[in-house]
């Protein structure tokens, strides 16, 4: 397997596309149960396989994800060929800025000196998809870029 494996919940979420996916496989219904009870290493493999190809499908989409911590915010934008990143850090123990407080401070003291800001931008060598999973396993979501884009423009104030 490339990725992990689909949750049950997933599973269930997508079972119409499971059922055309075992179609493809010229897999019945009746044959899937069959195959449960009688070579369940080929219907894990199947459900592997599938997995993968769902992932596959959800991550060549991805343009943003987002990783946010009581004291970072780290935003990337994904493009085929580079990663970019805007990093902040917040080095106040008494702001969070996963509460609205927090993040309300956080916009209107952007120039303090408790708050770090970098930028990064790196070259997608080899599979931008794996690149992109390993950051959601580390806790990143997709998402469609909002915060990316108004710290960008803040930044090229």
């Amino acid at each position: 397997m490339k990725y992990t494996r689909l949750t049950k919940e997933q599973f269930e979420e997508l079972s119409q596309e499971f059922i055309n996916f075992l179609a493809t496989q010229s897999i019945t219904a009746d044959e899937w149960k069959k195959l449960k009870t009688e070579k369940p290493e080929v219907a894990e493999q199947e459900l592997d396989v599938f997995s993968d190809l769902i992932w596959e499908g959800v991550l060549k989409k991805v343009k943003y994800l987002e990783h946010i911590s009581p004291k970072q915010l780290m935003l990337f934008h994904i493009t085929e060929a580079f990663m970019e990143l805007i990093a902040i850090k917040v080095e106040d123990d008494n702001i969070d800025i996963t509460t609205d407080y927090g993040y309300k401070w956080l916009q209107q003291n952007m120039h303090d000196d408790t708050v770090t800001l970098f930028t990064s931008t790196k070259a997608i060598k080899d599979d931008r998809n794996k690149d992109i999973f390993v950051l959601i396993q580390q806790g990143s979501v997709i998402t469609k870029g909002e915060l990316y884009n108004y710290f960008s423009e803040l930044l090229s104030e």
